[in-house]
């Protein structure tokens, strides 16, 4: 198949993905996780299928065969005119225990999708959309004091929440000297996130129940800055130390708070006001990595992030203490190609990836910091014997949470599969 029309097909999917995504928000159960009540709910970890299926590494990889959105400056790695085009989706398999309790969820999005060109021979820009949270619970409970429900009837009371904040980035880097890469990405956040609570009058006609809530639009400008440098060992062998920076922000925009009294025939307004706001702040947050790498071969690395949420504050959530941390992942994986050129067996030209990582979150529950800790594993299947088209499959088997202190244990499956397509461009053939 000509690579523009897979272009223009994997173009269209954007467009349905899109409106899939934001169709779904309305659904509560879309992405579920308790643990997205807080804060700003639930962060994506970055990264496509590629650096997923390695524990989520990438600050220090450069891999001219896929493109690497972690480190900003890794996007000059690349065969000359070339265009390059991931596009991701994601399943999530959920288990969450508390206590004798214990639920399921499953949920399927789109994840990103990124292109990349070059500029010179030495440069290149790159285009991109990702989600960088998501807000999606809810809890229902019952009234249980004998004098309410002599008086009222029963009463059914549900706090829901749905939305998700997106990252689109457009940044560019270059190579100076012939080791050392440096990138930037302009970054845009917005989104709309919604959090409700309702009174349900179930049995009584004569209370008009209650639903009350905030709804908030947001927007926001940062950046993200990175560095790579690259040091051969020997005439086979490459080290590259890479290094990352993304700027603090407030995420601005405007806030409605409203209370509703909803009655079969009417709906009266007991509390609505809109105002701009600034109570979301994302701390800058700082990068390093390492990898080794034998060309067409394999390749081993290792990265930590660090995030200091521990001065950010968000707006209570009545009956929890819930406070913010400094968040840090540690992240490890590696690949290996048999033989990305054998012409018999298609198995040698597969990519194997494998990774681990743990994670301490920005939450904390009663002084107890979340923690997350998973296995990565994944493969890309090349689709063509000359360039690096390819599918990439990554696996997280993982544990969020614990059973202890009456937290919530969650335990998760996450499947990406990112399409990468590559094109040669700006070819001047010799022979009609």
């Amino acid at each position: 198949m000509n690579i523009r029309r897979i272009f223009a097909v994997l173009s269209s999917l954007l467009v349905a993905g899109c409106f899939s995504t934001f169709a779904q928000t309305g659904n509560g159960d879309t992405g579920f996780t308790p643990y997205s009540i807080f804060g700003l709910g639930d962060l994506s970890r970055p990264g496509t299928a590629y650096n997923l299926s390695m524990g989520g590494i990438g600050i220090g990889d450069r891999n001219a065969s896929v493109i690497n959105v972690v480190n900003p400056a890794s996007i000059t790695e690349r065969e000359q005119k070339s265009f390059m085009m991931d596009f991701g989706l994601g399943n999530q398999n959920s288990v969450y225990t508390q206590g004798n309790l214990k639920s399921a969820h499953n949920s399927f999005n789109m994840r990103d999708i990124v292109a990349t060109m070059p500029i010179t021979r030495k440069s290149a820009f790159k285009v991109g959309i990702a989600p960088y949270s998501t807000i999606s619970y809810k809890f229902i409970n019952e009234e249980k004091d004998e004098d309410v429900l002599a008086n009222v009837g029963d009463v059914e009371f549900a706090d829901y929440g749905e939305g998700s904040i997106y990252q689109a980035v457009l940044g560019g880097a270059v190579t100076l000297f012939d080791r050392l890469s440096i990138g930037v990405d302009g970054q845009y956040y917005f989104g709309n996130i919604s959090r409700h609570t309702d009174a349900v009058f179930t049995t009584s006609s004569y209370y008009n129940n209650i639903t009350a809530g905030w709804n908030y639009l947001v927007s926001s400008f940062s950046a993200k800055f990175g560095l790579q440098y690259s040091q051969p060992l020997g005439k086979r062998h490459e080290a590259v130390i890479g290094a990352t920076y993304s700027l603090g922000n407030n995420i601005g925009g405007r806030r409605t708070r409203y209370v509703y009294g909803v009655n079969e025939s009417k709906t009266d307004t007991l509390f609505h006001s809109l105002q701009n706001m600034d109570a979301f702040n994302i701390p800058a947050e700082i990068g390093v990595g390492i990898t080794v790498r034998e060309k067409n071969k394999w390749m081993v690395g290792f990265d930590y992030v660090t995030q200091d949420w521990s001065k950010s504050t968000f707006e209570s959530t009545p009956g929890i203490n819930f406070t913010t941390a400094r968040l840090q992942s540690f992240r490890a994986g590696f690949e290996f190609i048999p033989n990305r050129y054998d012409i018999r067996y298609y198995v040698k030209r597969i990519t194997y990836r494998g990774g681990v990582y743990h994670e301490k979150s920005y939450m904390c529950l009663d002084g107890n910091q979340i923690s997350s800790t998973g296995i990565t594993l994944g493969a890309s299947f090349p689709l063509s014997p000359t360039l690096f088209n390819a599918i990439s499959v990554g696996v997280d088997l993982g544990q969020r949470g614990s059973s202890k202190g009456n937290l919530v244990k969650e335990r998760y499956v996450l499947v990406n599969v990112s399409f990468n397509i590559h094109d040669i461009w700006f070819l001047k053939h010799l022979y009609n």
